[in-house]
């Protein structure tokens, strides 16, 4: 788990503190010399996990309001990048604030270009961060947290002065719509309540007079300053911040206003470090100005916290996964021992109803032959319907042949290998038929004016009718007459016992499909 800490930077020295659910503990002061930048990297070295982040409150800061064209993407942070680099040459920490767009045709844009001018200042400070390797989130000026302090006081106006107090100083800020758009800082001289009231007075007139000097500001235009003070202070800032016809004063509880942003230290006198920490580690502004080199540690802390969160979230669905396998896998067993009570419940329920039955006069074993002896014989018996209808369609054809006897018969196939269960119960394997044969006995009648040719030609229409169906085998066991090359048919004259019907027979044989 990485802590938040703190840095608060003034013009004498850098303050350490560590930020927890909006309770401020300091660590450590460390003054703006060799010995103090010495003590701040001791101090690094044993905070090495946690994020810091850098608030700076100085004078040498610089503002300029641009406008740009309608741009996005990387043709606006060019733009952008040439026009800090025209106005403020060389610094180093520099950001971009974006104020709008103009409702003319062409919408420019107004950005706040802002810099921290003093590079020889943060450059020690800086280094101390990078060498430490420390996560260094982002280096912010005191001026960037006026919108969100103003929100945390419900201030809507259009346009408004903030004034607080910080180690020895007073920040004065301008603000249009809660937007910055200048700041500057002025010396504290006298730290009493009566010199703070009076400093208030006076350096809120002087900013009126600048921004209308600069034009931001017309002459007569009235402004209301927010001055945010302690309680102890509040009746000496009313009697020396006196309203005028252009600008009006505003005084807010600072004590108030850090209960309602969730403050645990509540401060004990008019300066604001604490309450804009607190806004700083709680709700840190968009902008602030290190550059992507400063914050590589930020950016590996980022990635890494990003696979961190995804393996969190994996190993999460990884343990709900396994949680419902487990519970699935014992609602399968409560399944499995209801299925085998369920089963051995209906066991002793049969062995019961078996025990009822008269006994068997054989053993199981032979009960067991005489069912596959039966079963075989079911499936060897055949039927002659099929060689029946084929034999009836053929006869249709010709109906001086009639039958004088049908022989049907299931051709046996050849024995296979005994099995151990199958048989005739003598140990002989009965082969399954594969096929079927039946011999026809028929005659032809053709009457006494026949003669042999006539014969023939009826008996080769049978023939022929048969051999249609490709599934029969047709072979001619006895042909009405001898028809040998040896021997000749007789004519009209034949004798009379030639003239009797001609019995002939023939096989048909049909291959059972396996």
């Amino acid at each position: 788990m990485y802590d938040r800490r703190l840095l608060y930077l003034s013009a004498h020295q850098l303050t350490a503190c560590l930020w927890h659910a909006g309770t401020l503990t300091e660590e450590g002061t460390f003054e703006v010399s060799e010995g103090g930048r010495l003590r701040f990297l001791r101090y690094l070295a044993g905070q090495r996990k946690s994020l810091f982040w850098l608030l700076v409150n100085v004078a040498d800061e610089g503002f300029h309001i641009e406008k740009i064209p309608f741009l996005r993407g990387d043709d606006r942070e060019t733009v952008i990048a040439r026009k800090i680099g025209q106005h403020f040459f060389s610094a180093t920490l520099t950001t971009s604030l974006s104020l709008g767009y103009e409702k003319s045709r062409r919408k420019d844009e107004r950005v706040l270009l802002a810099a921290l001018t003093n590079n020889e200042f943060f450059a020690p400070w800086l280094a101390a961060l990078a060498s430490s390797g420390v996560a260094l989130a982002g280096v912010h000026s005191l001026s960037m947290l006026g919108p969100a302090l103003l929100r945390k006081l419900g201030v809507a106006d259009e346009r408004c002065l903030l004034l607080t107090i910080q180690d020895q100083s007073i920040r004065q800020s301008y603000l249009e719509k809660g937007q910055l758009q200048f700041s500057r800082l002025s010396p504290l001289q006298n730290s009493s309540i009566g010199g703070i009231a009076q400093t208030f007075a006076a350096e809120a007139r002087k900013l009126q007079q600048y921004l209308v000097s600069q034009r931001l500001l017309g002459r007569q235009q009235a402004i209301r300053a927010c001055v945010v003070a302690h309680p102890q202070a509040i009746g000496a800032i009313e009697s020396s911040c006196v309203d005028s016809e252009t600008l009006t004063f505003a005084i807010f509880d600072l004590v108030d206003c850090a209960q309602r942003s969730g403050l645990a230290t509540l401060p004990t006198d008019s300066r604001c470090e604490r309450l804009l920490l607190h806004l700083l580690a709680s709700e840190p502004p968009r902008s602030q100005f290190a550059n992507d080199q400063q914050r590589h540690g930020y950016h590996l802390w980022l990635v890494r916290s990003a696979l961190q969160g995804a393996g969190a979230v994996v190993l999460a669905a990884c343990l709900l996964w396994a949680g419902k396998q487990f519970y699935d896998g014992y609602q399968v067993n409560q399944e499995v021992d209801l299925v085998a009570s369920e089963t051995a419940l209906a066991r002793r329920r049969y062995d019961e109803i078996v025990r009822t039955f008269p006994p068997i006069p054989t053993s199981n074993d032979n009960l067991r032959r005489v069912v596959d002896r039966y079963l075989e014989l079911q499936r060897t018996t055949g039927s002659p319907d099929y060689l029946w209808r084929e034999l009836g369609r053929a006869l249709h054809g010709v109906p001086a042949v009639e039958l004088d006897g049908l022989d049907w018969k299931l051709t046996p196939a050849a024995p296979g290998p005994r099995s151990p269960g199958g048989g005739d119960g003598k140990g002989r394997v009965q082969p399954a038929p594969d096929g079927e044969t039946i011999i026809v006995r028929g005659s032809i009648r053709l009457g006494e004016e026949s003669n042999p040719r006539q014969v023939l030609a009826v008996f080769n229409r049978l023939l022929e009718a048969l051999r249609r169906n490709p599934q029969l085998d047709v072979e001619v066991l006895q042909q009405p007459f001898d028809v040998e090359s040896g021997k000749a048919l007789k004519g009209g004259d034949a004798a009379a016992e030639d003239r009797q019907p001609r019995a002939f027979r023939l096989q048909l044989r049909r291959l059972l499909a396996a």
